[in-house]
């Protein structure tokens, strides 16, 4: 129930959908992205997703992470609307964690 309230939806492999390829994209605030992240990620603030979705190909798969998970949620939603395969990574930190031990 926790996954679902917050648009994590079923627990998936992260790791192995990373190790594939796919982008990290951090929707924190630039200040917050400064502060720590996942090696690797970019920071588009969920706030500028729409106007810099040239920045990911659809191509690409993306897992979306932020502090706790809410913000990554509504950016998994907002990408799967646009057609990208896209999954809520949730926290940074536990994100990063997860990815590399």
């Amino acid at each position: 129930m926790f996954r679902t309230l917050f648009g994590m939806g079923p627990k998936v492999d992260l790791k192995a959908i990373c190790a594939n390829g796919a982008m990290i994209v951090d929707v924190r605030t630039p200040g917050e992205f400064a502060g720590g992240h996942v090696k690797g990620a970019i920071n588009i603030p969920l706030d500028r997703l729409p106007q810099q979705l040239n920045k990911l190909p659809k191509s690409k798969v993306v897992v979306a992470c932020c502090l706790s998970g809410g913000r990554s949620g509504q950016a998994v939603s907002f990408l799967k609307g646009q057609g990208y395969e896209a999954y809520n990574g949730g926290g940074w930190s536990s994100l990063d964690r997860e990815l590399n031990g």
